[in-house]
């Protein structure tokens, strides 16, 4: 009998976080299409004001206009998750764990979850989890009340813990570097290619600066 295994990040990762605040003139579908055909090969539906409802909704949306060519996770909302047959979740470190969640979404679903610490991570590495979204990097409005660790969080995660990790918080072309160099499989992003006024061509230089920052003998999948 053979053993089914999550699906796996793509690498280098960079990760679309949705906030339809940021939506302007554009649709946040809108939004996330152009800025998948720019490079974004994750999403994270994270829209915590929506009732199950219209998230679902929301959803099904993304995954029509994503096809193939990103994976679509959904924050938190693990029953969201799985009627949207979504590629699986990103959880906080409070939400419900990580094993009671791959029984309701299956093997083969894609479990993040969200750490600020080596302890968090460590843990979240022990129950399962197929990886982690270590924050917050830099100064960011979207958690206004959060301390930056730096890339040095990344660098003290990564070297006790063997998951792949993505940075968030405040991370932009010109920084990003130091979080892939710091040990970060990628990052996760929301105004630096939601806030643009063409999001697709900001992800284009995301995705360049981050290939550019890549070691030399690193391997691109996609």
């Amino acid at each position: 009998m053979s053993t089914i295994i999550p699906a796996t990040l793509p690498w280098p990762c960079l990760c679309l976080v949705t906030d339809r605040r940021l939506g302007g003139d554009q649709s946040l579908v809108s939004k996330v299409a152009r800025a998948v055909a720019g490079g974004v090969n994750l999403v994270q539906l994270r829209e915590k004001d929506l009732p199950g409802r219209p998230l679902l909704e929301l959803a099904g949306e993304l995954r029509t206009v994503i096809g193939n060519s990103a994976m679509l996770l959904i924050n938190e909302r693990v029953d969201v998750a799985a009627a949207a047959r979504a590629d699986g979740v990103q959880l906080g470190e409070e939400a419900l764990p990580t094993k009671e969640t791959r029984i309701i979404l299956g093997p083969e679903a894609l479990i993040g979850r969200s750490v600020h610490s080596e302890q968090g991570a460590q843990m979240a590495e022990a129950e399962g989890a197929d990886f982690l979204l270590v924050g917050t990097i830099y100064a960011t409005s979207s958690h206004p009340g959060h301390e930056p660790a730096g890339p040095e969080l990344i660098r003290r995660i990564a070297a006790s813990c063997s998951l792949p990790l993505i940075g968030i918080g405040g991370i932009n072309e010109a920084n990003l570097g130091l979080v892939l160099e710091a040990g970060a499989q990628g990052v996760a992003v929301i105004s630096s290619i939601l806030g643009a006024p063409d999001p697709e061509e900001a992800a284009r230089d995301l995705r360049q600066a981050m290939l550019e920052a890549l070691p030399v003998s690193s391997t691109v999948e996609g």
